[in-house]
């Protein structure tokens, strides 16, 4: 599912690479995926 979910955001930034919003929009979903899973070590 989160392969999925990231793929998407991929295609979305390549798809409007001049788009800020689509940026943030991106940004802060990546954050949250990052916060479910934090690197360790």
């Amino acid at each position: 599912m989160e392969a999925e979910t990231l793929a998407h955001l991929i295609a979305d930034v390549i798809e409007a690479p001049d788009d800020e919003r689509v940026a943030r929009r991106v940004a802060d979903e990546v954050k949250k995926m990052c916060e479910r899973f934090p690197v360790y070590g």
